[in-house]
C-alpha cells in the first residue's frame, strides 16, 4: 500500500468521525423551522389580547429558547469541546448576573427614592 493510500484512508477515517459529531444539512433545516415557529408564537404573543399580562415573561423564555437553539446549533457548542462551551458560558452568566444586579438595583432607588 502506497503511503499516499494510508495517508488518504487515514484522513477519511479522520472526515468521518468529525462528522459524526457534526449534524447534516437536515438538522440544521429542523432547527430553522423551530426558530421559526419561535418567532412567530412571539409575534402572537405580542398581538393576542389575553396574553398581554404574561407579555415579558413570555418573551424572555422564548428568546431564551431562541438563543439556546442558535448558540448550540449554529455556534456548534453542543458539538465542540466543553471548553469553548465553558470560554462561551462562564462570560454570558456573568454578564447576566450584572444586568441582572443592576436591574435590581435600580429597582429598589426607584422605589424608595424621593
Amino acid at each position: 500500500m502506497s503511503d499516499h493510500a494510508v495517508e488518504h484512508g487515514h484522513g477519511a477515517h479522520a472526515h468521518a468521525i468529525a462528522e459524526d459529531h457534526h449534524p447534516g444539512p437536515a438538522v440544521y433545516l429542523l432547527v430553522a423551522v423551530v426558530l421559526i415557529v419561535l418567532t412567530a408564537m412571539e409575534i402572537g404573543v405580542f398581538y393576542a389580547p389575553f396574553l398581554q399580562a404574561w407579555l415579558v415573561p413570555m418573551l424572555i423564555i422564548l428568546a431564551i429558547l431562541k438563543f439556546i437553539l442558535v448558540a448550540g446549533f449554529y455556534m456548534h457548542l453542543k458539538y465542540d469541546s466543553s471548553v469553548f462551551t465553558t470560554l462561551f458560558a462562564f462570560p454570558l452568566l456573568l454578564a447576566m448576573m450584572i444586568c441582572g444586579s443592576l436591574m435590581l438595583l435600580f429597582l429598589y432607588l426607584g422605589r424608595h427614592s424621593g
